[in-house]
């Protein structure tokens, strides 16, 4: 690793770990457990006075590359990875509350996300308000003593809402509190929400750090003080990266630079085509000047990612048509693959909120999401416009 190399170079040659073989490409070490010397040397590794590998939930030499890596590409101290983006959002809170704690966090966050705080941390003795991602008045009310914890996602799930990292994370340090930033739509090449102020950025590493919707995967990333009670949870619960999923996504990292660039070009040029059309009642696109969060978006990140949604006329019913008149995109939930996808978010991946939540964070029945992927930009605007005109 050196300090003089770019990001593109980070990213294809950080934290590469060779074994006495010489490998060129990165080991993948399959095994569950590591050999020891001798009793005491077992003993020396577990007492932590002989650094090394003891039990692949702990560490394992390719999870190890991964980490290294991420954390280099994050301008972090160190990253954890964690077997899902779920998992380490789980992990955060975990290492990070506790009962009487409160976290603020955002409408604005993905589904699943927003039930782990609402369903399980409440359950637990957290309490968790929810407030607008883009007015900061609302967060500075809801922010008391007991405030632990402010967490945000952006450019947010899956409206492109971008909030402005400096001033929450100027809230939270007010109080004590840690910002913690979901970078998953942008990834390290697009934001680096560390450098902008934030505590800790996580990512679900099952998008756009792979890239061709294959393995799960979820980082952690910030100093060695915050993430180190992160990486004891993950082992303590087992909700660590496998070895093969960690190999495949340090190879999702080697393109990441160059796919989100192509993203970003493809997503302007359907977004634009969209916003033109008579079908479309509004497009949701940071990247569209006509966007609310579009100047904010062209200060902090260096692109505009690739999710971009949009209402049509006629609510859920004309939002099915549009979407089963596409021969091409794929119909699933998932986003951040090469192969452009297209969801109807009320029923999938908001559809567990309640109609009153959905309402509050945006998310309309005539809602499309659509994650544009690599193709030709041409191809998936014919596509949609099978449904469309």
């Amino acid at each position: 690793m050196s300090a003089d190399w770019q990001f593109e170079t980070e990213a294809i040659r950080s934290g590469i770990y060779r074994s006495s073989q010489g490998e060129h490409s990165e080991g993948l070490y399959l095994t569950s457990s590591y050999l020891f010397e001798s009793a005491e040397h077992a003993a020396a590794r577990f007492d932590g006075s002989d650094v090394g590998n003891v039990y692949s939930r702990y560490t394992n030499p390719t999870v190890e590359m991964f980490e290294k890596r991420f954390a280099a590409l994050a301008g972090a101290d160190k990253a954890a990875a964690c077997a899902s983006g779920m998992s380490a959002i789980l992990g955060v809170a975990m290492a990070h509350l506790q009962q009487g704690d409160q976290v603020v966090i955002s409408r604005s966050i993905f589904g699943t996300s927003t039930s782990l705080f609402l369903q399980y941390m409440q359950k637990f003795g957290v309490s968790v308000v929810q407030v607008d991602l883009t007015d900061l008045d609302a967060w500075r009310a809801a922010i008391n003593s007991s405030t632990k914890l402010l967490f945000a996602e952006t450019p947010s799930n899956p409206l492109s809402e971008v909030a402005d990292i400096n001033e929450l994370a100027t809230l939270a340090h007010a109080v004590n509190a840690l910002l913690v930033i979901d970078n998953t739509f942008c990834t390290p090449a697009l934001q680096s929400p560390l450098k902008l102020g934030a505590d800790i950025s996580l990512y679900s590493a099952t998008k756009y750090i792979d890239g061709q919707g294959r393995v799960l995967g979820g980082v952690v990333c910030g100093s060695n003080e915050l993430v180190d009670p992160v990486v004891g949870f993950l082992r303590t619960l087992g909700a660590t990266l496998s070895a093969f999923n960690a190999w495949v996504l340090l190879k999702g990292l080697e393109t990441l630079s160059l796919r989100m660039q192509r993203h970003c070009d493809n997503a302007l040029r359907v977004a634009t085509w969209l916003n033109e059309n008579a079908n479309v009642a509004k497009v949701y696109y940071a990247g569209l000047e006509g966007h609310e969060g579009h100047q904010l978006a062209v200060r902090q990140q260096s692109g505009f990612g690739a999710v971009v949604s949009f209402e049509v006329y006629g609510g859920k019913d004309e939002a099915f048509k549009v979407i089963n008149a596409t021969k091409m995109l794929s119909i699933t939930a998932n986003l951040g693959d090469a192969k452009s996808t297209i969801v109807h978010p009320a029923t999938t991946t908001h559809g567990r909120l309640t109609l009153e939540q959905r309402q509050q964070a945006g998310i309309s029945e005539g809602l499309i999401r659509l994650s544009v992927g690599l193709e030709a930009a041409e191809d998936i605007i014919a596509d949609l416009a099978r449904g469309l005109g």
